[in-house]
């Protein structure tokens, strides 16, 4: 990598505000959540470190643009909570991985190319964590469920949208 992932995580903050109109807040979270977002505006916790940070800006931008191009997405994303229903879970992989997919595309419109490996498995490892969650209940340590050389996740063009303020899923909840 190039630069490291404090440099990236301000530069995609400097981009999400200036293209996208999306502000990011930088806060403390109660317990062990590290972010959310309203559509609008995505907040991260204070003490994440700078790689959490940039995949953490990363992907709940991907949700935020799901929330503002697709009504079903926003009510997708609202809390789960054990057990999840398995008719859901297709449902809910093909929305973590266009997230993904949206989050990889402005990367790369921030000029951020070089870290695709690392970001295909770090979102490979939420997916992981996450199905382990819905399915058990049980909050295992994150980084458990990382795997090398996942598949890459491959970019999709961000559609035109406007940040649209709904609720912060803390009303629902990012685990």
């Amino acid at each position: 990598m190039q630069k490291s992932f404090a440099e990236y995580s301000t530069r995609v903050e400097e981009h999400l505000e200036r293209v996208y109109a999306i502000r990011v807040v930088s806060r403390d979270f109660a317990g062990t959540f590290f972010g959310d977002l309203d559509g609008a505006e995505i907040h991260i916790a204070s003490a994440v470190p700078p790689e959490q940070r940039l995949f953490l800006l990363a992907h709940l931008f991907g949700h935020t643009v799901q929330w503002n191009v697709d009504v079903r997405a926003f009510d997708l994303g609202q809390q789960y909570q054990y057990p999840v229903d398995r008719r859901d879970l297709p449902a809910i992989v093909s929305y973590e991985r266009e997230a993904a997919s949206y989050a990889l595309e402005m990367l790369h419109e921030a000029g951020i190319t070089d870290v695709d490996r690392w970001f295909s498995d770090y979102a490979a490892c939420d997916e992981a964590y996450l199905l382990h969650y819905y399915g058990t209940g049980e909050k295992r340590e994150f980084l458990s469920f990382w795997r090398d050389h996942a598949p890459l996740v491959q970019p999709i063009s961000i559609p035109l949208f406007t940040p649209t303020r709904k609720r912060f899923r803390l009303q629902g909840v990012v685990i």
